[in-house]
C-alpha cells in the first residue's frame, strides 16, 4: 500500500483578503489486488466456456457412415483426452448421438466420473448448405461440393447450427465450462460465429481428432475464441 505523503511546501504567509479553503479529504481508493469486475458499484458477471472436441478417429472399416465407432487409435485418443481435462470443472457433458462420439465421451467419462452426460442432437454431424437465396455468399469454388453433401447432413442455411450456438453460447451469474464431443463442422460454425466470419468461411477450419477448441462468452463482451485446436495432449 502507499503511504500518503508527508512532505510539506509550506503555505507562507497570508494576503490580505486571501481565503482559507478546508483541507481536502484524502482521495479513496480501491484496494489493491481486487478483480476489476469487484470494484465498488460493479456486478460480477458469470463467463461460460465450451470445450469443443471433435470425436475421435472413426473406424476406417466402418465406411465412415454413422453407426461406424472408433478405430483403435480413436480410442487411445479418446483416453488421452480424458486424461488432459480429468481436473477441469465441467458442469457436464454433452455428446452427438451418433456411435463415433458417443464411444468419445464413453472413454472420457472414465477421466469425469462425478460429471453428468447425454446425448444431445444439437451437436449431431451437420454441414452447412447455402439455399438459392445465399448460394452468393459462397465462393463459386465450393458449390459443385456443397451439392453433394448427402441429405442427412445437409443443414440449410446453418439454421440448427446455429441453433445450437444460440442454446449453449449464453453466459449466466457464474463460471461455467461444458464440454461438447461433436463433429469437425460443428466445431467450425461454432468459431465461425464466435469470430464473426463471413458465413461460409467455416470451410477450412478443421480439427484433428480429440483436439480442443474453446469458445467463450461473457456479459457485456462479444463472444471470444480462446484456443483452437489443441493438440498438446495427442
Amino acid at each position: 500500500m502507499l503511504a500518503r505523503s508527508t512532505i510539506s511546501f509550506g503555505a507562507g504567509p497570508e494576503r490580505p483578503g486571501q481565503v482559507r479553503h478546508p483541507e481536502r479529504p484524502a482521495p479513496r481508493w480501491p484496494t489493491v489486488g481486487r478483480r476489476l469486475s469487484t470494484f465498488e458499484g460493479m456486478t460480477s458477471m458469470g463467463r461460460t466456456q465450451l470445450y469443443l472436441v471433435r470425436h475421435g478417429e472413426q473406424d476406417p472399416a466402418s465406411g465412415h457412415g454413422p453407426e461406424g465407432g472408433l478405430s483403435r487409435l480413436g480410442s487411445e485418443q479418446a483416453d488421452r483426452l480424458g486424461r488432459r481435462l480429468r481436473t477441469t470443472p465441467f458442469a457436464a457433458v454433452h455428446h452427438s448421438p451418433l456411435a463415433r462420439a458417443v464411444q468419445t465421451a464413453e472413454v472420457v467419462a472414465h477421466h469425469l466420473p462425478q460429471v453428468p452426460r447425454h446425448a444431445c442432437d444439437f451437436i449431431t454431424d451437420r454441414t452447412p448448405v447455402p439455399s438459392a437465396a445465399q448460394r452468393s455468399r459462397y465462393p463459386g469454388r465450393w458449390h459443385a461440393w456443397l451439392d453433394g453433401v448427402p441429405h442427412d447432413e445437409r443443414d440449410e442455411d446453418a439454421v440448427a447450427l446455429q441453433a445450437a450456438v444460440d442454446h449453449f453460447g449464453v453466459s449466466g451469474d457464474s463460471d461455467r465450462r461444458e464440454l461438447l464431443i461433436t463433429h469437425n463442422f460443428v466445431i467450425g460454425w461454432f468459431v465461425r460465429h464466435v469470430l464473426d466470419a463471413p458465413q461460409w468461411r467455416w470451410i477450412g477450419l478443421n480439427q484433428d481428432n480429440c483436439a480442443i477448441t474453446i469458445v467463450q462468452w461473457e456479459s457485456g463482451r462479444p463472444p471470444a475464441l480462446v484456443s483452437f485446436n489443441d493438440t498438446g495432449h495427442l
